[in-house]
């Protein structure tokens, strides 16, 4: 077996990546605990955007924030279950719940719902303060990464 290293990656190369992906995981605290859920993205001016729908825990608690928005955590990766080889990107900021209608409609042209199952109206907005990412390769520098 090869062995592996582990490479921090700077901001812009980590929100690349988090853009090569449109799936990842949201975490929030929902009634003072943490609640992770799956979700769509897309990379807009770079700020991360999701779809929701209205009710939803996330959109509901976004509503409810001070006008910096409420503290979020997104997480996206790409690593091959087999050679665990790949990247993990992790981003903390403040979400807030987009009320424009126009820009809104933009943003439903941007990204298609994930899952069609309900009407996914509304859109969260998070505005990255803090990114980290680490790009895991092998000893020789072979990275082997999606993205």
């Amino acid at each position: 077996m090869r062995e592996h290293r582990r490479i921090n990656l700077d901001h812009a190369e980590a929100l690349r990546l988090l853009g090569s992906v449109s799936l990842g995981r949201i975490i929030f605290t929902r009634q003072a605990l943490p609640t992770v859920r799956p979700v769509s993205h897309v990379m807009d001016d770079g700020d991360i955007v999701i779809r929701t729908p209205e009710g939803a825990a996330l959109t509901s608690h976004a509503q409810q924030a001070d006008s910096t928005g409420v503290v979020v955590a997104y997480e996206a990766d790409a690593i091959d279950p087999d050679t665990h080889l790949g990247w993990s990107v992790v981003v903390t900021g403040y979400a807030q719940l987009v009320t424009d209608p126009v820009e809104l409609e933009r943003i439903h042209g941007l990204m298609p719902p994930w899952v069609p199952v309900e009407p996914m109206d509304q859109a969260v907005r998070i505005r990255p303060e803090l990114v980290t990412g680490v790009l895991f390769t092998e000893t020789d520098g072979t990275a082997k990464t999606a993205g």
